[in-house]
């Protein structure tokens, strides 16, 4: 479904992506994982045709983003719905009519773009809430709105920029969960960006770790913690905590050590 051949992007001296080359199924959830600084900003916005590669493809269903023209990308980029981190919804408008909007401006009917939209609250499961206005919204019922307002074109591809980095851990869960649903019901692939392990342990079917601009680590879940020798099982799956008594005797252990005789830390 989307695959990328030997991506890389550059800012003068600074190579932000290096050589990135991924393959994601249709229809699977798939998280990036990595530290600040990782790339994975950059990806996301080469994704969704924010920024051209300096080199290497992009391609959605078999169509290189990379390599089309500016009128064709436009309409390309309708496939992929996007969900930042901070959800950026109009203020001045109603849950609704911030999901209708961006078929009001491809020159839907209004009629018709807010009964999608309607559709797409009820999905999302908030249906009563179309008249509330974001500030009047809790946070996870502003990632909800977002995510319809994502949906709302119909897309191939669902890609979500760290969707629960603001949220409690309740909240986070019955948005991962929401996530699922979407992809069982509509069909559609989801790119979940993150740092988050918690999110890819949760919901993801593949991941991959990106650092300094490369790949070091990619593969399904549950093949990454299979292995224990990689750094994404040890991430996915932390050794569980010492038991209590087991503690306490390395505890004495190390107060009783000969390079510690009075205990002292």
């Amino acid at each position: 479904m989307i695959t990328l051949r030997d991506l890389r992007k550059e800012y003068g001296t600074v190579t932000a992506l290096d050589g990135v080359s991924l393959h994601i199924e249709r229809a699977t959830i798939h998280g990036i994982v990595g530290e600040s600084g990782a790339g994975k900003s950059t990806l996301v916005r080469c994704l969704t045709g924010l920024e051209r590669p300096t080199s290497g493809a992009i391609e959605l269903a078999g169509q290189d983003l990379a390599a089309l023209g500016e009128t064709a990308l436009r309409t390309a980029r309708r496939r992929i719905g996007m969900v930042f981190q901070h959800v950026h919804l109009f203020d001045s408008r109603t849950a609704l009519q911030n999901i209708a909007y961006p078929l009001r401006v491809v020159g839907v009917p209004k009629a018709e773009a807010l009964q999608r939209a309607q559709a797409l609250l009820d999905l999302v499961g908030i249906g009563e809430r179309g008249d509330a206005y974001p500030s009047q919204l809790s946070g996870g019922q502003r990632q909800r709105v977002g995510i319809a307002r994502a949906l709302v074109a119909e897309p191939d591809v669902l890609l979500l920029d760290e969707p629960t980095s603001a949220l409690d851990a309740t909240t986070t869960g019955a948005i991962l969960t929401l996530v699922r649903d979407i992809r069982d019901r509509l069909g559609v692939t989801v790119v979940i960006i993150t740092h988050e392990m918690e999110v890819v342990r949760a919901v993801c079917d593949g991941v991959t770790l990106l650092e300094h601009g490369r790949i070091v680590e990619s593969g399904r879940v549950r093949d990454v913690v299979a292995d224990p020798r990689t750094r994404l099982s040890l991430a996915l799956v932390p050794l569980p905590p010492l038991p209590p008594t087991t503690q306490a005797a390395l505890d004495v252990s190390f107060t009783s050590s000969p390079g510690n005789p009075t205990g002292a830390r």
